[in-house]
């Protein structure tokens, strides 16, 4: 794989909008709807009320040209020692290629070179809607369940989100 990964920007707000809706199902899981016209937009700026937008940072996977895979991270969410990964997607058609491993190798390294407290646990969230995709991808990467869950609701869907953590220094399995 000839890959590059890098920062995305405003100039990327197009790619990635195109990239997720590659793959609508992931939305429906999530939302209960096909993806939205701003979702790409959403992902690039959201933060949590409170966070300083200054520790969130997307990464993007790009083979070719295109836009294959991206990676939303808050460093210092939600704690100072915490990084939490808000979305790792995978281009629709692309999955089990490397492109997922990738992303998150690259966000790995740059949690350890961020200027900011030092940081020592990646922490993510499985919506239960979304656990039978999510669960085996996250476990492979030293992921685990942290018994914590809270209840998630995106308009009419009702669910639970599943806290995982991995250590930030251990290796990737």
């Amino acid at each position: 794989m000839t890959a590059v990964v890098r920062a995305l920007g405003a100039d990327d707000v197009d790619a990635l909008q195109a990239l997720l809706e590659t793959v609508p199902e992931y939305a429906e899981r999530i939302t209960g709807y096909p993806p939205g016209p701003s979702d790409g937009l959403s992902a690039l700026i959201s933060v949590p009320d409170g966070f300083d937008p200054l520790g969130k940072h997307g990464l993007g996977l790009w083979e070719d040209g295109l836009l294959v895979a991206f990676a939303d991270v808050l460093v210092g969410y939600p704690a100072p020692t915490v990084a939490y990964i808000g979305l790792l997607v995978v281009r629709g058609g692309s999955q089990g290629r490397g492109y997922g491993r990738a992303v998150h190798d690259a966000v790995v390294a740059l949690v350890r070179t961020v200027d900011r407290a030092p940081v020592d646990r990646l922490r993510l969230g499985i919506v239960a809607t979304n656990a039978d995709v999510a669960e085996p991808f996250w476990r492979a990467l030293g992921y685990e369940p942290t018994g914590e869950t809270k209840p998630y609701r995106y308009d009419h869907l009702e669910s639970t989100v599943s806290l995982w953590e991995r250590p930030l220094w251990e290796r990737s399995r």
